[in-house]
């Protein structure tokens, strides 16, 4: 007979309050778990999301040969940025003027005000030209830097390790020898661009005592072709170049970045897998100790399978309670949090997928976590249940 009568759906919930400290503790545990998940799949979601940002597939830069991805260590010679502007067609041009971003890009040592401690920076020098060349970038507060001043990207402090409110209009970094005040702040969609630091092209060029570029930013047009870009640079022997599509270079890092986002979904295994011991014992502590309570219920009529999914029914309960707390703890306190990483700096990222991945493990949970505990409490007979009392 496939058809049976279940106990009622209250049944369940008011089991749920009859025992509000064994409960509370369940779902406290059960959050912990669920709020872990939801950092470690926003961690995933948040540099994945920084690096596809980063990459516009209208743009393309060229950097010194056989740098491989390390544009810090790139050098060319500054004429290249007019020598590409005059020789290969297809670029964007905005008012007559080519649309090629001749910038200076390092790791360096920056100090907020005169006794700071200084910590690894990202620092780009740039031109007015990089604005075009870089439509995501947008200064929020303040204006283009003048002599002797930065724009701050909306990461840069969490890339020093510091709060958001000390790096602001005003304040004074240092780096490369010099003091530089901050002129304003920008972001950029939450691409890499944000953990950086910018400055005059010149000024910095001064600073470090260097001539040269790290590399060029070239926005393509509409009927503008990549091949022609490439081949400049492997005609131009003399210049040393290679070309790539900013969008495949930020693709290259995140293939990089593999391992470490593999990595953090086995930890996502391990956290679920942890849980799922919990879960286990704590509802073992339940439900063994409800074994008369069952061996009645069986007395009175219900079948085993009634009985089952009742007891599934309670951790379910508690399992979705958990998953919507966890997921406003996550929008509320994890979506938007900068961390810091190798490449700078990126924001959590709470969205789809760590909610479907967030709540899909925690409904998991509660349901790996009753099943065994009811199934073993239910092989014993009704007359050994019963004498349990």
């Amino acid at each position: 007979m496939f058809f049976f009568r279940l106990l009622p759906w209250e049944y369940a919930i008011r089991n749920l309050f009859r025992r509000p400290l064994r409960s509370a503790l369940t779902l406290a545990a059960l959050t912990t778990v669920i709020v872990l998940v939801f950092i470690v799949v926003s961690f995933i979601q948040g540099l994945e999301r920084s690096l596809a940002l980063s990459g516009d597939p209208q743009v393309a830069i060229v950097f010194a040969l056989g740098m491989g991805e390390n544009l810090e260590y790139s050098s060319i010679p500054a004429r290249t940025a007019d020598l590409v502007a005059a020789s290969v067609p297809g670029i964007q041009q905005r008012r007559g003027m080519h649309e090629v971003s001749p910038e200076l890009y390092l790791g360096t040592q920056i100090a907020v005000g005169e006794r700071g401690e200084p910590r690894l920076g990202l620092v780009r020098g740039v031109t007015p030209a990089a604005l075009p060349v870089r439509p995501l970038v947008e200064i929020e507060q303040g204006d283009w830097p003048g002599p002797g001043e930065v724009l701050v990207g909306e990461l840069v402090a969490a890339k020093l390790g510091m709060n958001s409110r000390s790096i602001g209009i005003g304040r004074t970094l240092r780096f490369e020898g010099r003091t530089w005040k901050v002129r304003g702040v920008f972001s950029a969609a939450g691409s890499a661009f944000e953990s950086e630091v910018w400055c005059r092209l010149d000024e910095l060029q001064s600073a470090m005592k260097r001539q040269d570029l790290s590399l060029l930013a070239v926005k393509l047009g509409p009927h503008g072709d990549f091949a022609d870009l490439d081949m400049f640079c492997k005609e131009r022997l003399d210049l040393e170049l290679q070309a790539v599509r900013e969008a495949d270079y930020y693709a290259s890092l995140q293939r990089d970045y593999q391992p470490v986002r593999t990595l953090a979904w086995f930890l996502v295994v391990l956290v679920s897998a942890a849980g799922v011991f919990a879960g286990l014992n704590t509802m073992y502590g339940s439900v063994l100790g409800r074994v008369p309570e069952l061996a009645m219920l069986q007395t009175i009529g219900f079948v085993r399978r009634a009985i089952l999914v009742s007891l599934i029914q309670e951790g379910l309960v508690l399992a979705a309670a958990a998953s919507l707390l966890a997921s406003g703890i996550a929008i509320g306190l994890i979506d938007g949090a900068a961390v810091r990483f190798t490449m700078g700096a990126f924001a959590l990222r709470v969205d789809g997928v760590a909610i479907l991945a967030g709540c899909g493990i925690g409904l998991g949970l509660g349901l790996l976590g009753a099943v065994p505990p009811a199934v073993r409490a239910l092989r014993r007979s009704v007359v050994d249940g019963l004498r349990a009392v």
